[in-house]
């Protein structure tokens, strides 16, 4: 079997690893470089963690994912992942962590709850006033996201019936008779049709685009003061949620920097725009939160602000389903994608080539509860 892909971010990288290795010839087509730093893997790092409030289908993904990942690094010889531990905090009336800690224990992973008085103890860096519940679990961490693009280029790049096609703009895709047509006016045809184009998915199938939205992203880089630096390179990921803001914090762990983003969408922007672009203005509520819950924060260097692009669908789920007689559809992102990548990859692979019921995986990847065909 032949399988066009048309995107080079964590998506279809990973379809191609995963067709690759049960035996199957792939073309891989990405509009810009390989790895391309417009597309929306392309960053220091990314959070795994099993807290996913009520969406129980992706809490219970995360230990596939987690297996996957481990079979990635066995193929790829290296490992980008640094377990932290993941603190979620919720203040102002949100629930998103109390949820979530309901959700896990349901699925036996409970997480323990953190009198917010004795948060100042054992996170010494972060400040509890305006925090109601918090909760603690040891599994969760960053997967370091450049590098693993990066390192999927070069093992793909080796990998016998693999062929990579960086810098070529696919003009038009046809889901029916597994075929498209690059800028140049080349056909090529393959037995099946992959299109994970993240941001620029509606461009190249519209129906998909009314479902997907572009979303330009803030994220500020930090640069610790000397003295904090090495407790925070040891801190756990944070994700909090207080209503007007969705924080989530990447600790600068094995020499990365500390990442602060807002989870929630701006819903806007040109994909093809720069990303070095951000305005004070767009960071200006999540660093009024930063104030808050960080000790000493006043004193921090200034930002480094960096845009991406979020797919966002309404509902936050995947979608990954059939297009046409012969194609497939992959938009796993809405901004919480990354973790899942691997295993979004491999299992659409193996339904490809195993022929499983397309249906089920669909409404797997939409992380519903009780869809596991694996």
């Amino acid at each position: 079997m032949r399988t066009l892909i048309v995107g080079g971010g964590i998506a279809g990288l990973c379809t191609a690893w995963g067709l690759a290795r049960l035996g199957h010839e792939v073309a891989l087509f990405e509009r810009g470089p390989l790895p391309q730093p417009l597309g929306s893997s392309f960053d220091q790092h990314r959070l795994i963690r099993h807290p996913y409030g009520d969406h129980e289908g992706y809490a219970r993904m995360i230990d596939r994912a987690f297996e996957v990942w481990d079979l990635l690094w066995k193929d790829l010889g290296s490992r980008h992942h640094a377990r932290t531990g993941t603190l979620a905090l919720t203040g102002n009336g949100a629930d998103w962590a109390e949820v979530s800690a309901c959700t896990l224990g349901r699925i036996g992973r409970p997480m323990t709850e953190i009198p917010v008085g004795e948060l100042s103890r054992r996170f010494p860096l972060l400040d509890p006033a305006g925090l109601e519940r918090a909760f603690w679990l040891e599994t969760g961490g960053l997967l370091f996201a450049q590098d693993i693009v990066a390192d999927l280029v070069r093992h793909l790049a080796t990998r016998p019936g693999v062929t990579l096609h960086p810098g070529t703009e696919v003009r038009e895709v046809d889901p029916d008779r597994a075929r498209l047509t690059t800028s140049d006016g080349k056909v090529h045809t393959g037995d099946r049709l992959v299109v994970a184009a993240g941001a620029w998915v509606g461009r190249l199938l519209p129906a998909i685009g009314t479902r997907v939205v572009p979303s330009r992203q803030v994220v500020a880089y930090f640069e610790p003061p000397p003295e904090a630096r090495a407790a925070w390179a040891t801190a756990p990921i944070v994700i909090e949620k207080t209503g007007d803001v969705g924080l989530y914090l990447a600790p600068p762990a094995e020499g990365r920097g500390l990442k602060v983003g807002d989870h929630e969408f701006s819903l806007r922007g040109d994909p093809d725009a720069r990303r070095d672009d951000a305005t004070p203005a767009e960071i200006a509520p999540l660093l009024k939160r930063c104030r808050s819950l960080l000790r000493g924060f006043d004193r921090w260097p200034a930002p480094r602000l960096q845009v991406c692009f979020y797919s966002v669908t309404r509902d936050e789920r995947f979608i990954v389903e059939p297009v046409g007689r012969a194609g497939w559809a992959m938009s796993p992102c809405s901004g919480h994608g990354f973790k899942f990548g691997s295993v979004m990859g491999y299992e659409l692979a193996a339904t490809l080539v195993h022929e499983r019921d397309p249906a089920i995986h669909s409404r797997w990847a939409a992380g519903l509860a009780g869809a596991a065909p694996f």
